[in-house]
């Protein structure tokens, strides 16, 4: 919500900027989104008047400028402006000056002639409307001179934009916040005025008569006004409203929404002469009834939606918008205004269903006071009395069933201060509290606090703690330790790595899943596991469900793999499993628990391949900074492709496996597509991890790239190569990375050709064509000596 700062001070004596008002609101609860301030983009432009104007010599379109802006000596301006005249009054942008936009203005020279500055229209000072504007911005003949031209033109106004949350709508108004201001700096605020005088002749009920049939209508309260004259709002009334984002449109229109903004009720004034029945009825729509609302759109009802209705005919959406027959004409000469009260929950269920939201419905759906429509009549009429907009009749309609009272709480003094973890006094408290409109005494230790029908958000006595924290000053309350009797990091490192590995796998495209730690002995033949292999030694329950759930498991690829088999047993084209599971390897002496290890495993199927399992396993690794990880050919895991698998280490410690499923395996668990599977040993990834982020500036110095094409054996692996040149090449080698690998035509039997980018880059210097050649042959000549290989 936009409160315009000048707006607020009309109710509360403000001494502080509107930046540090923020601040302190902020402080106290009330949180500030921005601190909009208009021409704060406009710097050193002042009021000119011109002395003299005489013709460019050189330049027919130009003039040259005399122009007296407060100074010893006036500015010499060049311009091609045509509209101005000796002796008129314009803004003046002087040397070093600013403009919307970020436009910067410069002393300089114009066709040979020297001009200090420009002077300005309405579109350089960023204030032009939807016209086009041409020449400069001619200011009133009494404006005075040299004058800043945000303190002329009104530009350094501020607003400040509030998030209100849905449990404080008494703060959805200018009156709210400035009752919250006055609390924050601890001073009065006051109310604006609600006197009016009637007619004295009449009265509102032989006008028009309410009937409501729906107990939705909390509250509905009715007024007449005759002798009605439209014309435009004045100018201050406009002002606030545009200032708070909106469209002024009459004196009428332009009162109901001013009394929202300030008071927080939203209004309706109608046209008498479209009530022909002279009744209003509050009353649900009919099925399917359509209504044209305000907007010009034609809505369609339902029996949800609470209408107010002439008679049979709808004039309005109650609480969201009115009708478009209804409203407020140029010829309006007799009105009918309307301050009520309807159910939170009915009107934002209606908007959200109407596609139809509103500053009205936005306050009504978090259940504003009912007790406010009478403030917001009397304020209308108020207004209507002080801007002669027309003569108001005798009388209020008010049907009000179920009236809603102020309740009383009791709250200990010293709970409030255990609570808090503070040492304020019952009488701080009491003063904090009042300051709110919490109006309170104290008996004994007790806090006995009045609670304002406009605080739908305190029932409890923890909302009191809180009232009475944030006007203390939640900056003022002391530290304290967590009264618990737990770890003094209550999330270890292990826990914090778990949450890790979860959001790399998840973030890499993998889905959870979660398998039972208890397995069959079967499952040791589905994965062609040896019979005298070590991992068929296993815990045995004593009290097994089954022969399905009665060994711990050693492994972790059969419940993967019963996994991935399940999913492609309903039909699901792809699978991306992981699991964060343990293994029970057992002891010699079967008195011992077992050996608990917690594996990753990871899974798929489907349009992926082993470099897809390869970069998912690479991403963990960069996510859990692990240094110099390598891989090795591994052909002899049964369970595994003997041409597609490889171990993962770090350093010399294995780590685990990955690679494609052997056929065999992929087939006893009903899998007609290559599977992939990595089964990883979480504690040594976790032992090795280094998770701290330090900074490193961008380089300073370019990097060289040359790039290498070598003729090798087949059977040497990428890692060897990749290996020997970072060996080679020492510090200055920054990255390797291979664009090609070619095996075919040109290229003999049993070799291949593959072909490499390196960076070099000195962190100190720049490198020079003599520095990196010697590098690059050393590198070369170690390929040649360690691997064999050629340079094509």
């Amino acid at each position: 919500m936009k409160v315009p700062y000048l707006w607020l001070k009309d109710y509360v004596n403000i001494d502080i900027d509107a930046n540090e008002l923020a601040d302190r609101l902020t402080l106290s609860g009330s949180k500030v989104e921005e601190v909009i301030t208009s021409g704060e983009d406009i710097t050193n432009v002042v009021t000119g008047k011109l002395l003299k104007i005489e013709a460019h010599p050189d330049a027919e379109k130009l003039v040259i400028c005399q122009v007296e802006v407060g100074q010893e000596e006036p500015v010499q301006i060049v311009t091609g402006a045509k509209n101005m005249k000796e002796n008129d009054i314009v803004p003046v942008a002087l040397h070093g000056s600013t403009l919307p936009n970020g436009l910067k203005i410069k002393k300089g020279k114009l066709r040979g002639v020297p001009s200090n500055g420009m002077m300005c229209s309405e579109e350089e000072l960023g204030i032009a409307g939807d016209e086009p504007v041409h020449g400069l911005m001619i200011l009133p003949e009494n404006t005075p001179i040299g004058k800043d031209i945000k303190d002329v033109l009104g530009l350094n106004k501020a607003v400040i934009d509030f998030e209100i949350t849905s449990n404080r709508p008494d703060c959805l108004s200018v009156l709210g916040i400035a009752r919250e201001t006055a609390a924050t700096l601890g001073i009065e605020y006051k109310n604006p005025s609600v006197e009016y005088k009637t007619s004295g002749t009449g009265n509102v009920e032989d006008i028009v008569k309410v009937e409501v049939k729906d107990a939705l209508c909390r509250r509905y309260m009715a007024r007449a006004v005759k002798d009605i004259k439209i014309e435009p709002s004045p100018t201050w009334m406009q002002e606030r409203l545009l200032e708070a984002g909106v469209r002024p449109i009459n004196n009428v229109v332009d009162i109901t929404n001013f009394v929202m903004l300030e008071l927080g009720q939203p209004m309706h004034a109608f046209d008498k002469r479209e009530i022909k029945s002279n009744k209003i009825v509050v009353e649900r729509a009919k099925e399917n009834e359509k209504f044209v609302t305000l907007d010009e759109i034609e809505r369609n009802l339902d029996t949800d939606v609470l209408c107010i209705k002439d008679g049979e005919e709808t004039i309005g959406l109650a609480g969201i918008m009115g009708g478009l027959q209804s409203g407020i004409k140029d010829d309006t000469t007799e009105i009918i205004f309307e301050s009520a009260s309807f159910d939170g929950t009915n009107i934002r269920v209606n908007s959200k269903k109407l596609n139809l939201r509103t500053e009205a419905s936005s306050r009504f759906e978090k259940d504003i006071d009912p007790n406010l429509t009478e403030l917001a009549l009397n304020r209308a009429c108020a207004l209507i009395e002080e801007l002669k907009v027309g003569t108001i009749v005798e009388g209020t309609i008010d049907i009000y069933n179920e009236r809603k009272e102020p309740h009383t709480m009791t709250v200990d003094s010293n709970w409030v201060n255990r609570f808090l973890g503070t040492d304020i006094s019952k009488e701080q408290m009491k003063e904090y509290l009042d300051r709110l409109e919490l109006k309170t005494t104290i008996e004994n230790d007790n806090l006995i606090i009045a609670v304002p029908t406009f605080r739908i958000d305190i029932a409890i006595k923890e909302d009191i703690a809180e009232e009475v924290a944030r006007i203390y000053g939640y900056n003022n309350v002391p530290m304290t330790v967590i009264g618990a009797n737990s770890p003094k990091d209550a999330k270890n490192k292990k826990l914090k790595l778990d949450d890790l590995v979860i959001n790399t796998m998840i973030s890499s495209g993998l889905n959870q899943s979660i398998s039972y730690s208890f397995v069959s002995p079967k499952v040791f033949d589905m994965i062609n596991l040896p019979s005298d292999s070590e991992l068929r030694n296993v815990v045995k329950i004593k009290n097994p469900l089954g022969e399905d759930y009665s060994i711990m498991r050693t492994s972790t690829l059969p419940s993967m793999m019963e996994c991935l088999g399940r999913n492609y047993s309903r039909s699901n084209e792809f699978a991306r499993l992981f699991e964060l599971g343990k293994v029970y390897i057992p002891k010699a002496d079967e008195n011992q628990l077992p050996n608990e290890k917690n594996i990753l495993t990871i899974g798929l199927y489907g349009d992926v391949d082993y470099l897809d399992l390869k970069g998912v396993v690479e991403n963990l690794i960069d996510a859990m900074g692990i240094k110099n990880p390598s891989y090795k050919r591994q052909s002899e895991n049964v369970s595994y492709h003997p041409g597609k698998t490889a171990e993962l280490f770090i350093g010399k410690e294995k780590v685990g496996v990955l690679g494609e499923i052997h056929p065999d395996v992929a087939d006893n668990y009903g899998i007609d597509a290559n599977a992939y599977v990595a089964e990883l040993d979480l504690d040594i990834l976790y032992a090795n991890s280094n998770t701290e982020k330090k900074y490193k500036p961008l380089p300073k110095y370019p990097a060289v790239t040359r790039d290498i094409a070598l003729l090798v054996e087949d059977a040497i692996l990428v890692q060897e190569i990749e290996e020997t040149i970072r060996k080679a090449g020492g510090n200055l080698v920054e990255t390797v990375k291979l664009f090609d690998v070619y095996k075919g035509k040109q290229i003999p039997e049993g070799k291949k050709s593959i072909a490499y980018a390196i960076s070099y880059r000195d962190e100190n210097k720049t490198l020079t064509d003599n520095e990196v050649n010697k590098v690059h042959e050393k590198i070369l000549r170690s390929l040649e000596y360690k691997l064999g290989a050629q340079l094509r």
